[in-house]
């Protein structure tokens, strides 16, 4: 009887150790994964934020000496439209901040905690603003400041100048846009290996979350 549980004991062992080794390795791998996510994530928002509050910041000092100093009106008329646009764009990076940074210090946290399932919904909060911030809502802003500006400068006689004044906005805004971090909507959007059971039927595919601005769901393929 002693040497049944003995063998039951060892033979238990033998099955749970593996198991264990490859649960606490994949769990490993997973916060290797988090950690690039959140922290590269962060570095980009700061380099982004920073970058774009200094190209603004730029573009609003040189429009202020042009308003005063340019030597043909227009330019100078051009110059006084362009200082209220960047200084709308200055004041509207420094309020609307990325969600990056305070994403990886709240990852910091529940890391330091071992709370997975938790830094995985963290994660999928993260791409969702990601997509949020990348969808129509962000356009409107710039799509009413340069609609306006652009019309300023057409009522004083120059619709072509004024178009191009719009134009220029907007594509401004557009790569603004497309250069934000999206770190957290590449790694929840990439296809991971996955096996389907069916009864006794396996069948060896991928998987991925699809987030978007108004839907989360998943994809399988094989």
């Amino acid at each position: 009887m002693h040497a049944f549980r003995l063998f039951a004991m060892i033979t238990t062992l033998v099955v749970v150790m593996p198991v264990s080794l490859q649960a606490q390795a994949q769990t490993d791998g997973q916060w290797s994964e988090y950690d690039e996510v959140f922290e590269n994530g962060a570095s980009h928002a700061n380099v982004w934020q920073w970058g774009w509050t200094g190209i603004y910041g730029t573009s609003l000092a040189v429009n202020a000496y042009q308003s005063s100093e340019a030597s043909d009106p227009e330019d100078r008329f051009d110059a006084r439209v362009g200082v209220v646009k960047s200084a709308l764009a200055v004041a509207g990076m420094l309020t609307d901040r990325q969600p990056h940074p305070a994403a990886l210090a709240e990852y910091e946290r529940l890391k330091a905690s071992g709370d997975l399932s938790s830094v995985q919904a963290l994660g999928l909060q993260l791409a969702q603003a990601e997509h949020e911030r990348r969808g129509w809502g962000a356009r409107v802003g710039s799509l009413v400041v340069n609609g306006v500006a652009g019309a300023v400068i057409a009522t004083d006689g120059r619709g072509d100048d004024g178009a191009i004044n719009f134009a220029t906005g907007m594509l401004v805004n557009e790569l603004q846009i497309w250069s934000q971090p999206n770190q957290a909507s590449s790694a929840i959007n990439r296809f991971q290996p996955a096996n389907l059971s069916l009864g006794p039927i396996t069948i060896p595919g991928e998987y991925a979350l699809n987030v978007g601005p108004q839907q989360l769901g998943a994809t399988w393929r094989y």
